[in-house]
């Protein structure tokens, strides 16, 4: 038998839960704690005597904002004196299970809560108050706890509808069930073994600047066209501080201010944006700017240009653009043996900046091969940060069991970083927040690498590590492969 218990203070709650465990083969312990504070103690007392190795609170409570409704579930980031740090973790596995999830503070009180005080405890930060779950949550130590309640009632559905809510909510336990099991499952010592570098390039922290500046010289909106970065978490934000994300330049109001995203814009976007007289500020990276020249260069001089990239990429498209009779986008080998240029002897290759050091290599030996006299970049398209990430993350990857891999899927270079761990054999997962971790990943795996793509924030690094810490004791050591210190000027729009 598993050595998890599940706390639930009413006969009918641990009911409900022990029928959502229906099935399983080792299902944690179900305890009975009894209803109210008094109880609760009494309990707790017992349970810290226990040799469980972890606690789950689970029951019904009273929800003290309008936005909850009977059925909701609220997993405790804290209640009481304890805190729950892999609340991100089991609120995305019960999310996955298709409930409704919100995370944050249980308050625990002596009382049923009437209508007057739920704004009193709300206004604290409280998302939920029950009689139980402080108490038994502080039994656990410094074990792994975590917090699950279902709503009841709320300021809109207050005590005289308890009877369909308190319905709702045991369904909602029985169905939570089987992710708490989860949960348990997956608790466990671990080591986390960071890849170095990781996170922001200079390319991004770049691009990033440029919206923050304008907003704060020109006030808001600034509008952007394309994401500034492919990056959900980076886009929210500056959304939420005034920037405005367009797909084309026909969104963007006459005369407004529209900054050009990192991945950079084709000659007809720039065209456009002066004849609709638009003030533009150009967060193209400077390395993407390199690969245009490029093509440009090779264009002029009279050679048919084979971009190696994937379809559909802002970046590709934006180099494209640069010479589109003379450019030719080539994504495998067989496409290089389709390849028909005016003059093989006048043919050359540039690459998308975020490829993966071992797909970009396999296409553009099959270009040499084909045409020995092929013309290449001065320097490796592939950027460094792109090229640094890689290497980092096999590193930790020989290491691992396992590697999560922190950027959104529209991220190119993070979706490399994935590719690279399983061309190495590690198994590795995209996640754009803790929330994305599916807990059975975990299981049995004592050693995680981690990394960021260089869209991905630092903070989502820390958060992931934080997340983790609430399974159980966690080391975290880096595997720095080498140090970056490049950073790129800013545009003279921004400068201050």
């Amino acid at each position: 038998m598993t050595d998890a218990i599940i706390c639930a203070p009413l006969g009918v709650e641990a009911r409900a839960i022990r029928q959502g465990l229906r099935g399983s083969a080792d299902p944690p312990r179900v305890r009975r704690t009894g209803y109210g504070t008094r109880r609760a103690a009494d309990q707790a007392g017992e349970l810290k005597a226990d040799s469980f190795g972890q606690l789950a609170v689970m029951g019904v409570g009273a929800g003290l904002t309008a936005d909850l409704s009977p059925g909701d579930l609220v997993v405790a980031t804290e209640a009481g004196v304890a805190t729950c740090p892999s609340a991100p973790l089991l609120a995305g596995e019960l999310r996955r299970a298709g409930l409704t999830v919100r995370t944050g503070r249980v308050t625990t009180v002596d009382h049923l809560v009437r209508r007057a005080e739920r704004a009193t405890l709300a206004a604290d930060g409280s998302l939920l108050a029950d009689m139980e779950s402080a108490p038994l949550a502080a039994a656990a130590g410094d074990r792994p706890v975590a917090v699950i309640r279902a709503i009841s009632d709320t300021p809109v559905h207050p005590v005289a509808g308890i009877v369909s809510g308190g319905l709702a909510a045991l369904r909602s336990l029985r169905a939570a069930a089987p992710a708490v099991e989860r949960w348990a499952a997956a608790c466990g010592p671990r080591q986390v073994l960071l890849a170095g570098p990781r996170s922001f390039c200079a390319g991004v922290e770049r691009a990033i600047e440029i919206v923050e500046r304008a907003l704060e010289l020109q006030g808001k909106p600034v509008y952007v066209r394309k994401q500034i970065v492919h990056n959900t978490r980076v886009v929210g934000d500056l959304e939420g501080r005034g920037a405005v994300f367009v797909d084309e330049l026909d969104q963007v109001p006459d005369g407004a201010t529209v900054v050009f995203s990192a991945h950079g814009v084709s000659p007809m976007v720039r065209a456009e944006a002066s004849q609709r007289g638009l003030a533009v500020i150009d967060a193209t990276c400077p390395l993407v700017s390199k690969v245009h020249a490029e093509a440009r260069r090779f264009a002029a001089d009279g050679y048919t240009v084979a971009l190696i990239g994937h379809e559909g990429h802002e970046e590709v498209e934006g180099t494209l653009g640069e010479a589109p009779d003379s450019m030719v986008l080539v994504q495998t080998p067989q496409d290089v043996a389709k390849l028909r240029p005016r003059d093989g002897d006048r043919v050359a290759y540039l690459m998308q900046t975020t490829l993966s050091v071992d797909e970009a290599a396999e296409v553009s030996g099959a270009l040499r091969d084909r045409f020995p006299a092929v013309r290449t970049p001065g320097s490796d398209d592939i950027c460094y940060a792109t090229t640094n990430r890689q290497a980092a993350v096999r590193a930790v990857a020989a290491e691992s069991g396992l590697v999560l891999v922190a950027g959104s899927a529209n991220s190119s270079n993070s979706v490399r970083l994935v590719e690279a761990c399983e061309r190495n054999g590690t198994p590795a997962h995209l996640i754009d927040s803790a929330e994305d971790i599916q807990l059975s990943w975990l299981t049995g795996v004592s050693t995680i690498g981690l990394t960021a793509g260089a869209s991905a924030p630092p903070a989502v690094v820390e958060e992931i590590i934080s997340a983790l810490s609430g399974l159980g004791p966690l080391s975290v050591s880096e595997r720095v492969t080498t140090t970056e210190s490049i950073r790129f000027g800013l545009p003279k729009e921004v400068r201050q």
